[in-house]
């Protein structure tokens, strides 16, 4: 089953894709091409994210075209013109400079969608400082790690946050100057300051300082499996990516209206929920509130949202409810649908053309990636599963180790293997934080490897398997958990599905799945024998599930990725390792 937004259903699609013909744009494609799309710092200065994002259309026409739409737990809503934003990241640009805080330091966000974090990000940039945003579910222990790691200076927090997370561990953090408190009118002791009378104290003219495109930028912290977190680093030059991506994957025009779901404490809220639809000039919806089905429909409604960009988790989520908005909901203005986090089942991109008028295309990348790199782009064939094709300008093969040091790239279609990029697209992570060696450790014969194994069909569309550390040796065969949860989600009883290896003393690893049901369906054993016979038809039986489990939730990152590896500690009896970006269960 193959679908494309624009040849097989034109009638939803109202625009012209700004990429029509793949194979053209990749052969006429050059960098140099897109950073002549953007400005440049005045007088050579060189390229600074903010000033791409914000100041070059503040300066323009879009002065006050409505920049930031946040919306509100409450039912508040307030707009920011680029005009606006651009004056308000000047004034925290100005206390940081004010407060010593120069380039190359970093500045930690830790508070929920508020406008004030999306100042901070700006400003911290302008002031050619490193942005740092952490979730603000955090707890105590995984904020200290990252602050102690990330060599904080500045956190701009809440009175709330800082009282629960932070206060205690202050004194183990010497290198932490200043806490800027968001709602807090005074300053206070120990370097506690008011941030809205620093804001009303500073001006609102700032002069960007020379930025090379190499300077980092952004701070990403990434969970490991035990251990602390990794700290993936990011120039300016992402900004490149950032644009190109928006350009061809996400298709801005100018009067769109983008919505991305992602909190920017995941690398997605940032790339997507900050740079790329600024840097294209559009309107920028941000809601301050979690998932909420009607809520979210409510949105894009009421806000005209034409282009969205949301996670497998939601879309199951939508999906669990068996609910489908396009008929409770008016969604004429939305054109294009977009998924990312972890790959997108098949059943998923069928649900959305059934339930919300548009095929869902689903997107490959990474917190090292920076970006998207691998896509499902509005003027091709959806195939439903794959992860798409490889954006213009990067290089995706399938490759397999030689040796250590070597590795040759799979020419035969349908091949398992590690997926690799060649190394030098603008938003590649230049690091990992104090972690060389294992930044090393990830290049291998002229490859980045991505640590996920996929294959690659005939046409050049790309198939997710699974992580290399997630697959199921069984019975001689390697079962990638990717294809047995795509189908378990076939069967009209289940919502979402996670599968692991158990350890097995004949056959190495049996197959095991947890599955997570509908609403309205209740576990039984019958419905149990019911879905690994449908199973078996499916996939066989060596690779059909041999044990499921029901649960009433699975265990999920805060980016929406079912963690796998929870399960297997949790059925093993194991260390669980880093829970900080656990999702809280509602």
């Amino acid at each position: 089953m193959f679908w494309t937004a624009i040849h097989k259903h034109p009638e939803t699609y109202k625009k012209t894709p700004n990429l029509l013909d793949y194979s053209q744009t990749c052969a006429a494609f050059s960098w140099d091409t897109i950073r002549d799309e953007l400005q440049g710092l005045p007088d050579g200065r060189g390229l600074n994210i903010a000033h791409e994002a914000i100041d070059r259309h503040a300066e323009s026409r879009l002065r006050d075209h409505v920049a930031l739409r946040w919306l509100g737990c409450d039912g508040a809503k307030r707009d920011f013109t680029y005009g606006e934003l651009k004056a308000l990241s000047n004034r925290f640009a100005n206390i940081l400079k004010g407060l010593g805080i120069g380039k190359g330091d970093t500045v930690f966000v830790l508070a929920d969608r508020i406008p004030e974090l999306y100042i901070a990000a700006l400003g911290t940039l302008k002031n050619a400082g490193v942005f740092c945003p952490l979730f603000s579910a955090f707890g105590p222990e995984p904020v200290y790690q990252r602050l102690k790691r990330g060599d904080a200076k500045v956190l701009m927090t809440t009175g709330h946050q800082y009282r629960q997370k932070v206060s205690r561990i202050r004194d183990t953090l010497p290198k932490l100057k200043y806490v800027l408190l968001v709602d807090t009118q005074d300053h206070l002791e120990n370097g506690l300051l008011s941030m809205p009378r620093l804001m009303a104290e500073s001006s609102s003219l700032f002069s960007i300082p020379p930025t090379d495109p190499e300077d980092i930028a952004v701070l990403h912290f990434t969970s490991g499996t035990t251990g602390m977190p990794k700290g993936a680093l990011h120039v300016h030059n992402a900004v490149l990516i950032h644009y190109m991506t928006g350009k061809y994957v996400m298709d801005f025009h100018p009067d769109d209206i983008f919505w991305c779901t992602a909190d920017p404490g995941w690398v997605t809220g940032t790339s997507y929920g900050i740079i790329a639809p600024w840097v294209h000039g559009i309107t920028n919806i941000v809601d301050e509130a979690d998932f909420d089905a009607k809520r979210w429909c409510h949105i894009l409604e009421s806000q005209k949202v034409s282009v969205w960009y949301t996670a497998p988790t939601a879309i199951r989520r939508f999906m669990r409810l068996d609910f489908e908005p396009a008929r409770s909901y008016d969604l004429h203005d939305l054109r294009v649908i977009h998924s990312v986090g972890e790959p997108l089942n098949p059943e998923g991109v069928v649900w959305g053309r059934k339930a919300m008028g548009l095929p869902i295309h689903d997107n490959w990348w990474q917190t090292e990636t920076g970006g998207i790199m691998i896509a499902n782009f509005p003027a091709m064939e959806i195939r439903p599963g794959s992860m798409g094709r490889p954006l213009p300008g990067i290089e995706a093969a399938i490759v397999r180790r030689t040796d250590k040091d070597t590795v040759e790239v799979v020419d035969e279609p349908d091949t398992q293997g590690d997926l690799a990029l060649r190394p030098g697209w603008p938003s590649m992570f230049r690091g990992y934080l104090h972690d060389e060696a294992r930044y090393r450790k990830c290049f291998v014969g002229g490859w980045y490897l991505t640590g996920d194994l996929a294959k690659r069909d005939a046409d050049g569309y790309f198939w997710f398997v699974g992580r290399a550390d997630d697959i199921i040796k069984t019975s001689g065969h390697m079962v990638g958990p990717f294809e047995v949860e795509s189908t378990l989600m076939e069967h009209p009883a289940v919502a979402e599905a996670g599968v692991i290896g158990k350890p097995d003393p004949l056959i190495g690893e049996i197959v095991k799945a947890f599955v997570a049901l509908k609403t309205g369906i209740n576990p039984s054993e019958e419905l149990r024998l019911e879905i690994i016979g449908f199973a078996r038809k499916k996939l066989g039986a060596a690779v059909a599930p041999k044990e499921i489990d029901f649960q009433p939730n699975l265990p999920k990152n805060k980016a929406g990725k079912i963690m796998r590896r929870l399960l297997k500690a949790r059925e093993l009896g194991l260390p669980e390792g880093d829970l900080s970006t656990l999702e809280k269960t509602e």
